[in-house]
This record gives C-alpha cells, structure tokens and sequence, in this order.
C-alpha cells in the first residue's frame, strides 16, 4: 500500500515546479498564478513564502544558491537569502497571449523551459527555450502549445516532453549544443482522462508522471511500458520531485485552478502538497551552472 500523505495543507491555486534543494536540505517549488517561490523544511516544518515581481512557471537550483526562474515574461534569479530578483532575458514579449510554463535543468548546467498559449486561438504557439549560463537563450523545439513534462535520463542523453494538448509524452536525443534528434512516443494519453503534465525521473531512469485531470500519478519505463499507477485524491495533480536527504520520497504539488464549485467541495486538499513513498529513489537535481 502506497504511503500518501499531506505534506503541507496550502491550498494553492496552481502548485508546480517542485524540487529538492539539497543545498539546504528544502524543498522548494512556486504557485504560479500568485507569483510566489515557496519553501519548505522537511526538519522543521518552516514553511517560507517569497513573492516574485510576475507569475512564475519553473524554477531551477543554481551552482551559487540562487534559483533560476522562469517567470511569465522571460528568465532571471532569485536569490532567497536576501529575497532579491534579477532580470535577465525577455522571452515573447511580442506574444501577450503567451507565458512561460514548464521547465528544469538539464545534465548539463542549462535550463531548459518552455511556454504555452492562454488563449483559444490555436494558431498562438509557443516554443521551448534553453537559457544558458553565460545568458544565450536557444529554441530546442518550436512550434508548441503548452510545454509539459520536462525531465532529463540519468545520462542525461535523453530528454522526455510533452506538448500537453497533443496528450502525448515523447523522449527525444538530447544535445546540449543542438536541436534535439530522433524521437519514439513515451506515454499516449488519448484515451485516458487527463493529461501530461510535470515528470521526473528516478534512479532506475523511469519517468514519473502526474496527469492533470486524472487525478494520478503514472511511472512509465524508457521504452514506455506502465510499471505502477498511484491514484490522488486531487483531480489535478501537477507536479512531481524526489525529496528528503535520502531521496527516497517523491512530493506532489496538486491545483485547485480550474475546479468546480462540486469538485472544490469534495477535494478539500486541492492545491496542496502531498508525499508518497515508492520503494525507488530519485537522482539529485541538477544545477545551473551560473
């Protein structure tokens, strides 16, 4: 029996990003509609919230301690001991339809995040960016609809991706210094309720998926294969990150964005942060290489 548990009753509107920052043995992940960073200690219950000048979609850890972001508008850092930002790159500021979502850092020292549109209109697209330590942003993939699932093999040779509207998870040959390569479909998810939304990988380098509106979390193998499904109490789990100083635990950030009045009423902990244990350890989170 899977051990699911509350970790942390915030309620928030859209949970993401979440991470380990064994740095500082925390961890750390955003609400992005309210444009907040926050933290967590797994020692002292200490919870920390820290507000950002915009909504934010991804964070990163950083070789100095700072975080790499990726706020709505564009790339820039936080810095969390002295709670001060750091513009650095506008990204689709000609595309107010759009906002950056999604994101981690490769293997190596880059972050990697993508946009999605916030509009009907199908013909607004977005892209997938990589932000580079010494402040080049390249496009990795373009055209997308809503950057998803983001997450990196152990090697990290192997980059898994979905553009969610097309309910698929892909694995692509990663290049660092190029445009991906070759790709084969992770997880198709048409004929499921819910879609692909933040993943991870674990130390046996399966990809651990949560589904937005299917209220589960999915762990597929690299060539695909479901291993194990773990149903929520949330419809719309968001995120997922191994934790804890042994990285034995995996931590889920859920949304009550989007939720009717009927939903809301019986998910009382929509938006808030959950802890599952699955018998298979994460890797540490890589860093940019600021």
């Amino acid at each position: 029996m899977n051990d699911l548990r509350l970790v942390a009753d915030v309620k928030q509107e859209l949970g993401e990003s979440i991470l380990w920052d064994d740095a500082r043995n925390e961890l750390v992940w955003v609400d992005i509609h309210k444009g907040a960073i926050w933290r967590l200690s797994l020692r002292t219950s200490k919870l920390r919230r820290h507000a950002l000048p915009d909504r934010v979609g991804a964070i990163g850890l950083t070789r100095s301690g700072r975080y790499v972001v990726g706020l709505a508008g564009g790339f820039g850092f936080f810095d969390p001991e002295n709670d001060t930002w750091i513009g650095s790159v506008d990204i689709e500021s000609d595309k107010p339809a759009t906002r950056l979502n999604d994101g981690r850092c490769d293997r190596y020292g880059n972050f990697i995040c993508g946009g999605m549109r916030e509009t009907d209109d199908t013909s607004v697209t977005s892209a997938l960016y990589r932000f580079r330590p010494d402040g080049r942003v390249d496009t990795v993939l373009a055209p997308i609809g809503c950057a998803n699932s983001t997450c990196f093999s152990p090697d990290g040779r192997v980059m898994y991706f979905s553009d969610m509207p097309t309910g698929k998870i892909l694995a692509y040959d990663y290049d660092p210094d190029g445009a991906p390569g070759a790709h084969r479909i992770i997880a198709d998810l048409s004929d499921q309720p819910g879609l692909a939304d933040g993943s991870t990988v674990d130390a046996e380098g399966c990809i651990w998926n949560a589904q937005w509106g299917g209220g589960k979390l999915v762990r597929y193998t690299p060539d695909g294969q479901v291993e194990r499904e773990i149903a929520l109490p949330v419809t719309n789990p968001t995120c997922v990150g191994f934790g804890g100083e042994d990285l034995s635990t995996l931590f889920i950030t859920s949304a009550s964005f989007m939720l009717n009045e009927a939903q809301r009423a019986s998910e009382p902990d929509a938006g808030s942060l959950f802890a599952v244990n699955v018998l298979v350890g994460g890797l540490p989170e890589p860093r940019f290489a600021d």
